[in-house]
């Protein structure tokens, strides 16, 4: 059953997805080679905690930590380690907290120093087809819409769109309904409605869309070992129309990137 949110309850979940995106904020001034992601994830707690909140992640079906954190070939999932970061990697951070009862759940792709030509385009074309997603969440579309520009565009470019791992509903709690495929067909799934607000993620491969699980029960890496890339935002229909909750702003500050990209989802400017 999807679960309309009240003018109100929005503004809730936008503080909670603030708060994971400051987050992500700090935590993006801190990665570098030679940082393992078990520090990475100190950094995550202690912050989401210093603004009244609780982590998200740690505790949810067990997960034993603050962030998912997924370098290279994983696709999602990734538990922190004490495995330093080295140049060229790439690592998909996700992170969520709950305030005031409703959570925030947000997701960047970073480059740990310089990385490959290829392996840029991959993060490139990923946080675009978010966008190209985000576009199609609005009044009377359907899920498969979302599902169908994310996929055509990340396809069109040759990549692997990931099948078993889904954006959702998001509200008091961390997955609610509707599942957001990352693939579909127009036309298709649960009609959007005023007061929905939903957790797009694209998770598209290099190579295949295939993925495998591993014994640890969380860590999920391509089928072909070729990189993955993750990016997430929070989104609400108001006004018939798709209303960012949370930003790359704070990312983009602490890596000194200017960019407008947002600016189409939000009736009113952000006030970092």
């Amino acid at each position: 059953m999807i679960i309309i949110k009240t003018r109100e309850e929005i503004e809730l979940m936008r503080e909670s997805a603030l708060i994971v995106s400051k987050t992500l904020g700090e935590v993006a001034k801190a990665i570098k080679p030679g940082v393992t992601t078990l520090q990475l994830d100190k950094i995550a707690e202690t912050c989401i905690r210093d603004h009244g909140a609780i982590p998200g992640f740690l505790g949810l079906y067990d997960f034993p930590n603050t962030l998912c954190m997924s370098p290279n070939t994983q696709v999602v999932h990734g538990i922190p380690n004490n495995t330093p970061l080295v140049e060229g990697d790439i690592i998909s951070i996700d992170c969520g907290a709950l305030k005031n009862g409703f959570y925030g759940d947000h997701a960047y792709t970073f480059p740990v120093g310089e990385i490959a030509p290829e392996t840029e385009k991959l993060l490139q074309v990923t946080k675009e087809s978010l966008y190209v997603g985000i576009r199609e969440f609005k009044i009377n579309n359907r899920v498969g819409d979302v599902g169908y520009a994310i996929q055509k565009y990340c396809e069109d470019h040759g990549y692997g769109v990931v099948r078993e791992l889904v954006g959702h509903g998001l509200g008091k709690k961390m997955h609610e309904d509707p599942e957001m495929p990352n693939y579909g067909k127009r036309g298709r799934g649960k009609k959007f409605m005023e007061g929905m607000v939903v957790a797009i993620e694209p998770m598209i491969n290099m190579g295949t869309h295939r993925i495998k699980q591993h014994k640890d029960g969380w860590t999920i890496t391509t089928l072909d070992d070729k990189p993955s890339a993750h990016f997430e935002h929070d989104v609400a229909i108001v006004d018939g129309k798709p209303e960012l909750l949370s930003t790359f702003a704070y990312i983009y500050e602490a890596l000194g990137i200017i960019s407008d990209e947002e600016d189409e989802f939000r009736q009113k400017a952000l006030v970092l």
